[in-house]
């Protein structure tokens, strides 16, 4: 066994373990962190597999951008998660059944690129990053498109959905302003001065 093979043994092991105590435990906020250290070893198990920008990628944007947000709205959110634990016991079905296809899929690829016998393909020239880049920006560039513009779309209903008008908000009208007239925005007063006596 080589040392590449025990290290990524090591990283499985913790990832397993991580992953267990993500669904295992009962503060969020632990959970959280425990799916923290996943994203890093599975960010490590990547780097192993020679995939490097998969495993940076994962690292910059799932721990540092996904995972802090999802912090600060466990820990904002006042969530009453006794409550949701309650009916804990009527999700198992469903998540068996899922649990179970997952793992008939996967042995299903396992199964076929056994049997299938067929060879690796040949290495591309130069490094991952440049050919997944080659994949994304050449031979697959209208999907990558389409899934962009649906992303862009998405992110414009999010912020239209939650963006209504209120009564409350105070905003400026520049039209009203532009309509104002010199006799509506100062109003002078003849008042008698005062005189001693």
């Amino acid at each position: 066994m080589t040392f590449s093979t025990v290290i990524f043994y090591v990283f499985a092991a913790i990832l397993i373990f991580a992953a267990l105590r993500v669904i295992t435990t009962r503060n969020p906020v632990h959970a959280a962190l425990w799916l923290v250290l996943c994203f890093f070893t599975a960010a490590a198990v990547w780097i192993l597999l020679g995939a490097e920008f998969l495993g940076i990628a994962l690292v910059l944007v799932y721990v540092g951008a996904v995972m802090v947000l999802f912090l600060f709205v466990v820990m904002m959110l006042d969530v009453n998660f006794d409550s949701m634990r309650a009916n804990f016991r009527s999700y198992v079905p469903v998540g068996l059944t899922v649990g179970f296809l997952v793992l008939l899929e996967m042995a299903l690829v396992l199964w076929g690129a056994k049997v299938g016998g067929s060879a690796a393909p040949a290495p591309m020239s130069g490094s991952n990053t440049s050919a997944l880049g080659r994949l994304i920006y050449v031979d697959y560039v209208y999907p990558f498109e389409i899934a962009a513009v649906v992303l862009l779309v998405a992110i414009v209903a999010a912020i239209a959905l939650t963006h209504r008008k209120r009564r409350e908000s105070k905003h400026q009208d520049p039209g009203a302003q532009v309509k104002v007239r010199r006799e509506d925005r100062v109003r002078l007063v003849n008042l008698p001065s005062e005189t001693s006596e």
